[in-house]
């Protein structure tokens, strides 16, 4: 039986990454279990696995006394010093008590331990594995839904996307395959859990990563992203290199890249906007497709005045609002959007306005649409 069990055991470290050393230490914690339960034994014993030699003993330990009031955790010094002379009082003595019929109960605490310590060990491996994928995306296939959470399988473990992370603008069924990105990783009693998103920002700058290689090698950085799940998102790019066009990288040859993108997100409409560190040109941009007039800025507020052509107003401003909304939260910057007759019956087209606060977006207005 000794032989088998630590051919087990080195199989397991071999083939499942379970640590041999804590196999053993917990197959030891368990027969010491066994033994006290099937001998009525509530003494203190030690079990030895000893691998080189293939054996397994178990060892009563017992205090050397003056004198003996428990039998079974006590020994005198008496009958210690005749095992061996050098024994004193306060010396732990260990006496072998191995039971002749010990193997048969080795093989089923061995069985349960061995049990336990693999699904532990599977559920350590897929805990580590996902700890470092937490904010990635992966390729899932659902499983099966119930009202709370539809579950993605992600090949070792079931992930679960929450009603709240479900874009509303798409329909799952199981066995659809889809791009999911982790939120969250949690060790728990019963194992890992896996949180799920198809709505998070995170995602659309992943898929930008794994479509975009001047993203992917960090010549074209992605400085921020807005997005309303499903409907329409932003995105501002910039590159170090001025003879690098960031936005058409992103965009790529006959808008094929973000095309791909959009396509993943079932028809989410993507702007793509050129970063820049003046608020003006930002805030310009970030109206796209809108065009702009003007670009006032309050400094302290961080806030801005922007004037659009009059019948650039709606467009700015969005449906129910969108565009300045993303524009907005792209940024950083409160947006005010005025048009040039409101402007000038306000007087903010006064002609002595500081001629650096006015910007035009050159952002081609088809390619969003």
């Amino acid at each position: 039986m000794s032989n088998e069990l630590f051919e087990a055991i080195q199989y397991l470290e071999k083939e499942k990454g379970i640590n041999k050393d804590v196999l053993i230490d917990a197959l030891e914690a368990a027969l010491i279990s066994a033994y006290k339960k099937n001998f009525n034994s509530a003494s203190n014993v030690r079990v030895d696995l000893n691998e080189e030699a293939g054996s397994m003993k178990v060892y009563a330990r017992k205090n050397v006394v003056d004198e003996v009031m428990d039998p079974q955790e006590e020994i005198s010094v008496e009958d210690a010093k005749e095992i061996d002379p050098n024994y004193a009082i306060e010396d732990v003595i260990e006496l072998e008590v191995t039971p002749k019929d010990f193997g048969r109960i080795a093989a089923q605490a061995a069985k349960q331990v061995v049990t336990q310590r693999v699904r532990e060990a599977e559920r350590g491996v897929i805990y580590g594995e996902f700890i470092d994928r937490e904010e990635d995306v992966m390729t899932g296939i659902i499983q099966r839904k119930d009202p709370r959470f539809i579950y993605v399988n992600l090949g070792k473990i079931e992930a679960r996307l929450p009603e709240a992370e479900q874009m509303p603008t798409e329909t799952y069924e199981v066995h659809d395959r889809l791009k999911v990105f982790i939120t969250k990783v949690e060790n728990t009693n019963k194992g890992p859990h896996i949180y799920v998103s198809r709505t998070h920002p995170g995602l659309l700058k992943r898929l930008f990563e794994m479509e975009v290689p001047e993203i992917f090698d960090g010549t074209v950085e992605i400085k921020s992203v807005a997005r309303e799940a499903g409907d329409r998102s932003k995105i501002s790019v910039y590159a170090d290199n001025e003879e690098i066009d960031p936005v058409g990288s992103c965009v790529g040859q006959r808008g094929q890249r973000v095309q791909a993108i959009v396509n993943e997100l079932k028809g989410e409409k993507i702007d793509i906007v050129q970063w820049s560190e003046d608020p003006v040109e930002y805030v310009s941009n970030a109206l796209s497709p809108s065009k702009v007039v003007r670009v006032l800025v309050d400094e302290e507020e961080k806030a801005t005045t922007v004037i659009v052509p009059d019948y650039q107003l709606s467009l700015a401003i969005g449906k129910r609002g969108q565009n300045a909304r993303l524009a907005a939260k792209l940024t950083g910057w409160k947006i005010d959007i005025k048009s040039e007759s409101e402007a000038a019956e306000e007087g903010l087209l006064d002609d002595t306005a500081d001629a650096s606060e006015q910007t035009y977006s050159e952002v081609d207005e088809d390619l969003f649409e």
